[in-house]
């Protein structure tokens, strides 16, 4: 019998972190994204059978899994990644619970909080310390998705395509990615996963910042989340803000000063909610 092993997984629609606890010290892996809104019960097992199984330590036994993923607010969507998942280890207990529930453990332990997820996709809470207790409803890259990496490439694109760029930033663009309006709208309304199609254009704002229509895009969009999102949350304003994601972590300096505008209490900004996830579970 090998030795046990806990995984904890936070999965967005881009990637997902698996944490490995039991084997000494916590290892950290990669597979792709898991969406149950894009994939199916048997695409996630083959994720997990043929991504992650072969990265685990040799010998290993997997007794429990904590996954904390995009999507799972929906009942069926749960029940079909808790299947993958007992599909793939039948003896484990698993725990699904969606990323904001994993984005509040991590960054709020057992503390109450506002916590914001700004990754591929956006979504926040009011976590009290033990529940989800307010969940402003998100809406998908669609309809909603403020601040998020979608949303963000969704005005990189719309500036590109309706020439409001300038011409150094029209230059530049076209220099990184070598594409026209054709390829851009069969990627957008034709291919899978264009939200993340759309939040791989976030790197060239990152890339280039202090141009003012660059730091235009992130301010705008970034100030919708907190209108849409924040304000609906009384608590805003007598507790702190937390942010986790790719894009919280890359324009932090924008949160803060945002938060720095509205008066509001700004809290912790991570990468990721891993770290804060192996220290609840440990």
């Amino acid at each position: 019998m090998g030795t046990g092993i806990k995984l904890i997984a936070d999965s967005g629609s881009t990637k997902t972190e698996w944490g490995v606890l039991g084997a000494g010290e916590p290892i950290i892996l990669k597979t792709q994204g898991v969406s149950p809104y894009f994939q199916s019960a048997e695409q996630i097992r083959a994720i997990l059978a043929t991504e992650l199984q072969p990265q685990l330590p040799a010998n290993s036994q997997v007794t429990a899994v904590y996954f904390y993923g995009t999507g799972l607010s929906q009942p069926k969507n749960l029940q079909l990644v808790t299947d993958a998942i007992r599909a793939v280890w039948p003896q484990a207990e698993a725990e699904v619970q969606h990323d904001l529930m994993g984005a509040a453990r991590s960054l709020c332990g057992r503390e109450e909080g506002v916590v914001s997820i700004l990754g591929t996709g956006s979504n926040s809470c009011y976590y009290d310390g033990k529940e989800i207790v307010k969940n402003n409803p998100g809406l998908g890259y669609i309809l909603g998705d403020e601040g998020s990496g979608a949303y963000l490439g969704r005005k990189v694109l719309q500036y590109y395509l309706y020439n409001s760029f300038d011409e150094d930033l029209h230059a530049r663009f076209e220099y990184k990615y070598n594409t026209n309006k054709d390829e851009i709208l069969e990627n957008v309304y034709r291919k899978p996963l264009a939200n993340r199609y759309l939040a791989g254009f976030t790197t060239f704002l990152s890339e280039n910042r202090q141009h003012f229509m660059i730091e235009n895009i992130l301010e705008d969009g970034l100030n919708d989340f907190f209108f849409n999102h924040i304000y609906k949350y009384r608590e805003s304003w007598t507790t702190s803000l937390h942010f986790t994601g790719g894009v919280a972590w890359t324009f932090r300096d924008i949160l803060t000063e945002l938060c720095e505008l509205y008066e509001l209490p700004m809290g912790k900004v991570l990468r990721t909610p891993m770290d804060g996830l192996l220290e609840y579970h440990r």
